[in-house]
């Protein structure tokens, strides 16, 4: 099953853990693996619409989504899975 690397922001929503196993056929299904799994962290990654949040990155073995397929991207067994906030600063 796909690895998830959770940020420490939203650790507090995983037990504290900085990976935990998802499953689902796509990204979209991983998202809602997780949620159903740790309420409150779909929230956090999708906006109303079920769009991925703009100051949310998701990579799937280091390519971003929004380059491959977005949350249409397929996900395979072994695939590892990054949730990194955007950092804004100046």
């Amino acid at each position: 099953m796909p690895k998830v690397r959770i940020p420490t922001p939203l650790r507090k929503l995983t037990g504290d853990e900085e990976v935990v196993i998802a499953t689902g056929a796509t990204i979209a299904d991983v998202l809602a693996n997780l949620d159903a799994t740790y309420p409150g962290l779909g929230e956090r990654l999708l906006d109303a619409e079920g769009n991925v949040r703009r100051f949310v990155n998701i990579f799937l073995n280091d390519e971003d989504i929004r380059f491959l397929e977005d949350k249409a991207t397929a996900v395979k067994e072994t695939d590892e899975i990054s949730i990194v906030p955007a950092i804004a600063g100046g």
